[in-house]
């Protein structure tokens, strides 16, 4: 798989039945290949003052400004300076675009509905927000991320990013 670049038209013309596998840590979490407009290696980008800890800054990807999140802080993780190995991908929900901050791009993963299991009750509700449901594959737990959750929603903020 590559670490950067546009998906392969063969991978993006498949079903929602698709998902990309990225690493956080030691984690791993999965996000539809539907959702994904383009995979990129890390660049440096600009902070933007008064942004959620969760946005490491924005980048200018072909003359459009896009916020980073930082998805490990974005899941309540530490964040951790990104290397030449972190990867940026780039998610469009509905009319939202934004990149996210991993360490790696794992794998695609087909999954049927049958293989998804529930997130555990942790009396928690962010949690559950943040992870819609779980999948095994082999020894691994795989979260299943819902992007609608992890994007942006504070219409202050997305002022400040139309206007940069």
């Amino acid at each position: 798989m590559p670490t950067h670049g546009y998906l392969p038209p063969s991978v993006a013309a498949d079903t929602g039945n698709q998902l990309l596998s990225v690493r956080i840590g030691h984690q791993e979490f999965a996000m539809s290949i539907m959702a994904i407009r383009e995979i990129r290696g890390w660049i440096a980008s600009t902070p933007l003052p008064h942004a959620p800890l969760y946005i490491k800054g924005m980048i200018n990807l072909r003359g459009s400004v896009l916020a980073i999140i930082d998805l490990a802080v974005r899941l309540g993780q530490p964040s951790r300076e990104p290397t030449a190995a972190s990867v940026v991908v780039v998610v469009e929900i509905g009319d939202k675009v934004a990149g996210l901050l991993v360490d790696a791009v794992s794998d695609i993963i087909t999954v049927t509905d049958e293989m998804r299991q529930m997130t555990p009750d942790t009396g928690e509700t962010v949690s559950r927000a943040y992870v819609e449901s779980l999948i095994m594959i082999n020894e691994r737990i795989i979260g299943i991320l819902s992007l609608t959750a992890v994007m942006p929603q504070d219409p202050v903020l997305q002022l400040e990013l139309e206007r940069a």
